[in-house]
Order: C-alpha cells, then sequence, then structure tokens
C-alpha cells in the first residue's frame, strides 16, 4: 500500500512500538469522538474528561497489546467504554427510573464548539456522527434508565453503528449475549424518548429556535413576565440538576417568573446565546445590587417544539468556562 494508509500504519507502528510523541498524536486525534462517546455513557461532562484522560492512559500502558488486526479507533473504543463501565460501576448508580431530566443529577451541559471541533480529514466513514437527536438531553438523560452494559450495546450499534460482531468485540461478550442486551436496550429507549424525536434532524439550529432564543433573551433583559410567558408551552416543564426540583406547567412556573423579574428580585440580569447539545442556550449573568458587574449564574437550556418553549433545563455557572464564557460582564 502507498500513501495516507502507508503513512498511518507508519504511525501506528511507531506508538506501539513506544515512540511516546507519535503514540500522542494518534490518540489526540480520537480526543473528540472519544469525549462524546465517554459523554453519552456518563452523562457528564466533567466525567467524560477523566474518562478520556484514563483512556489514553491505559492505551499507553497496554499499547503492546494491540496486535494490528483492528482499527486503531475500534481498540481505543473498546478501551474508553471499558473505562466508562469500570467508572460506572465505582459509582453504583442503578439505572433512572423517572422520566424528567431532574431524576439525572450528575447530568451536565455539552457545548456544542466542542462538538463542532474540527475532525481530522483522514477520519473517514468509521467517525462518530454527532448528530442532533444522539446528543439532546433528553436522549443522553435516557440513556442513564439503561444497565451499563445495555447502554455501551446500544451505542455501539444504534449510534455508532458497530456491526453485532463489533460489539460483542467491544464489549468482550458473544454476539447472543450482544444482541440480546441491544433488544432490551431498545425497549427501554423506546418507551423513554419523546414521540417527536425524529424532529431533531439537523445539527444547527433553526432560525426558528434562534428567533425564540432573542425573545427569550430580550424578556429576561427587560424583566418582562408577560414576554416570558408568551413564548412559553402551556405544559412547560423546568428542571434544575442536580436539585430534584421540577415544574410542571406554567402556573407552576408564574411564580419563579415573578420572583425572578418583580420588584424584590435579586438584581439585573444580562444573558449570552449559546447552544448547548444542539439546542438553543442563554448563559445569565446577575448584577446584585450595590455590584458594578454582572456574574455568572446560570444556563438555560431550551427545548423548542411548534414555535413555543416546552422545556426548560437550568445548570449552574460551573461550566462557563467550558463554553468560552467570562466569569463576569
Amino acid at each position: 500500500m502507498t500513501g495516507t494508509m502507508e503513512v498511518r500504519q507508519d504511525e501506528i507502528a511507531a506508538a506501539v512500538a513506544g515512540d511516546e510523541p507519535a503514540f500522542a498524536a494518534l490518540t489526540e486525534r480520537h480526543r473528540r469522538e472519544l469525549h462524546v462517546h465517554c459523554y453519552r455513557m456518563l452523562a457528564s461532562f466533567d466525567e467524560a474528561e477523566d474518562a478520556v484522560q484514563e483512556t489514553f492512559l491505559r492505551a499507553w500502558r497496554g499499547r503492546e497489546g494491540f496486535d494490528g488486526g483492528t482499527l486503531f479507533r475500534a481498540w481505543l473504543y473498546r478501551i474508553a467504554t471499558n473505562v466508562c463501565l469500570d467508572q460506572l460501576r465505582r459509582a453504583a448508580r442503578r439505572p433512572v427510573r423517572g422520566d424528567t431530566l431532574s431524576e439525572v443529577p450528575w447530568l451536565q451541559p455539552y457545548p456544542d464548539a466542542r462538538l463542532d471541533a474540527a475532525a481530522p480529514a483522514d477520519e473517514g466513514p468509521d467517525a462518530v456522527v454527532v448528530e442532533r437527536e444522539t446528543i439532546e438531553l433528553a436522549f443522553v438523560a435516557a440513556l442513564q434508565a439503561l444497565p451499563p452494559r445495555q447502554r455501551a450495546a446500544f451505542l455501539a450499534r444504534d449510534v455508532l453503528g458497530r456491526s453485532a460482531a463489533e460489539t460483542a468485540d467491544l464489549l468482550g461478550t458473544s454476539v447472543a449475549a450482544t444482541n440480546s442486551a441491544l433488544q432490551r436496550a431498545r425497549a427501554t429507549m423506546q418507551r423513554r424518548l419523546p414521540e417527536r424525536r425524529t424532529e431533531w434532524s439537523t445539527g444547527e439550529l433553526s432560525g426558528a429556535e434562534r428567533a425564540l432564543l432573542e425573545r427569550f433573551i430580550d424578556a429576561h433583559e427587560r424583566c418582562d413576565a408577560a414576554a416570558a410567558i408568551a413564548i412559553a408551552a402551556e405544559d412547560l416543564r423546568v428542571t434544575m440538576p442536580p436539585y430534584p426540583y421540577r415544574y410542571e406547567g406554567l402556573a407552576a412556573v408564574v411564580p419563579l417568573l415573578e420572583r425572578a423579574f418583580g420588584e424584590d428580585r435579586e438584581g439585573d440580569w444580562r444573558l449570552l446565546p449559546t447552544s448547548a447539545n444542539r439546542m438553543p442556550t442563554a448563559a445569565s449573568y446577575l448584577r446584585r445590587p450595590g455590584d458594578s458587574e454582572y456574574r455568572a449564574f446560570k444556563f438555560d437550556v431550551l427545548r423548542v417544539e411548534d414555535g413555543r418553549i416546552r422545556e426548560i433545563t437550568t445548570f449552574g455557572p460551573e461550566l462557563f468556562p467550558r463554553f468560552g464564557l467570562p466569569a463576569t460582564l
């Protein structure tokens, strides 16, 4: 063979032989897709970071175990999957049973800027496809209802598009056991996912979603509760991981708006548009009385349906740096 494939094989050979810079360069090109895979498994951006680092460490220590009989990427995925399974085992998390994001207190948003980071030109057809349907918060939360090995089987087959044999190899089990786990996982996911998830077909925010986000920001900066209510669905749901709070319907949400926007509010608001998990998102900053700066306060991730905001998932400011956002304005 000549050309790119020959160079690639030379890179792999050098890396496996112990060339640390070559190994680092080879593994680094897969960081993005492995991070997304670990995020789907763990539902936590921070835990996915740790999992990828552990994956690279295990790969380096076990590099002599790579026999060249499989794709290097597939070998890394196998290691990453086992790292995630080990983390889930140590955390002793039971599969969630509720049907809202409040049931997943460890859930964190994923910056779209990381999803859109340029992938290497030679990744080819095996590169992970970050489709909207498989990264939205509802999908990631639903995955947490699956036992870990079912979760891994479902991701390998229905998200990564691996064959039954490849998935069995990934999990170190038989094809029959893998297919059984996949059937159970598919049944659970079908019960838990929103019926209209097929509408999540585009990676980019639509013009309507961007316009609605602008109206959401304007209403908050003007402290206009009526304007905020006007763009919300009657069955609006608000959740706030890691807290168990859940507000169902406008009647339950209106008191929150009145407290945030009324005369006795904590301060004034400035909001910046961003996006997380392929969903329109507002980063809110609060300037309290007597303060000269607006300080990072929260994220609101919006699920839009039929031109209205159907769900708001609110997160704290801890991940502002991950989104490239300043701590103050």
